[in-house]
């Protein structure tokens, strides 16, 4: 019988089984998902049953530089203290070696890329079953250099990658630590989302009109906040972190270099987290008793 993409999607995110071992179950089942679940329990690939569902917005960024190349991920779990479990950070590692080994498209491709015999997919669902906790390759991005490749890894929770052209190792890794602290949305005002200046200039033209002041003076406080804004936002606007008296485009003119682009990844930055309520869940477990 035909099965879906998304019968297959469902069966993954109840047990953390296989894609390909989640086909397998419902077409045995004939589509039916209980029985499909029983299924993968039999032959021992539900072993992470539910565990799937659950959030995993803990974790680690991972960094590796090869022969003018290099990858960064994110690799997530579900709580900190796995986050620097062996198990879990030698996965980390494999994970980031097989982006730079294979260069798969996205994570789909990327988890279907075998090592040793055994996918990544695989490999991801019997560390869940070992460790007892949710773990999920979340993103990653591969960087060509164009001149110097830097990378800063702070505490395993944020990592930059940046390509510098001109100047020398130490400003490429200055640089890569400033990205780390600043986090700049790009880097010049020319990379700004249209969309998202548009969006910026129409609230501070209310706000400015709100102030009760000629609409000509108006006009000249919007332009100059949004100057103001535009610095805040890009890396070539902002202060240089070690030196606040300089700009970080002063910096890069003064050495002769350039910044072709960065990359830069915070451990569960957009993963809605569950927020515990003590009170509530001793409050239930009183109205259970």
């Amino acid at each position: 019988m035909s099965i879906s993409a998304a019968q297959v999607k469902t069966l993954r995110e109840r047990t953390g089984a296989g894609m390909m071992e989640c086909k397998k179950a419902l077409v045995e089942a004939d589509g039916d998902l209980e029985q499909a679940v029983e299924v993968l329990r039999k032959s021992g690939q539900a072993k992470a049953d539910k565990k799937a569902g659950r959030v995993a917005a803990e974790g680690r960024i991972v960094v590796l530089e090869e022969a003018g190349a290099a990858v960064i991920a994110e690799i997530n779990c579900e709580t900190d203290f796995v986050a620097n479990d062996d198990n879990f950070t030698g996965f980390a590692d494999l994970v980031t070696r097989s982006v730079l080994a294979h260069r798969p498209a996205d994570v789909a491709a990327l988890m279907a890329v075998a090592v040793d015999g055994t996918s990544l997919e695989q490999r991801r669902t019997d560390l869940i079953a070992k460790i007892g906790e949710n773990i999920a390759v979340r993103r990653f991005t591969v960087v060509e250099a164009v001149g110097r490749l830097a990378s800063y890894v702070h505490g395993s929770r944020i990592g930059v990658l940046i390509d510098v052209e001109g100047g020398d190792d130490a400003l490429a890794r200055d640089l890569a630590m400033h990205v780390a602290a600043t986090n700049p949305a790009c880097v010049s005002a020319d990379q700004v989302d249209p969309e998202v200046l548009a969006k910026e200039r129409d609230i501070l033209l209310e706000q400015a009109r709100q102030e009760g002041k000629p609409e000509e003076i108006v006009q000249k406080m919007v332009e100059g906040r949004v100057r103001k804004y535009l610095g805040e936002i890009t890396l070539v606007g902002q202060p240089f972190v070690k030196d606040p008296d300089v700009k970080v485009e002063k910096l890069l003119k003064s050495a002769g270099a350039s910044v072709k682009g960065f990359v830069r990844f915070e451990v569960g930055e957009g993963i809605e987290k569950k927020q515990d309520n003590f009170v509530e869940e001793v409050m239930a477990q009183v109205r259970g008793g």
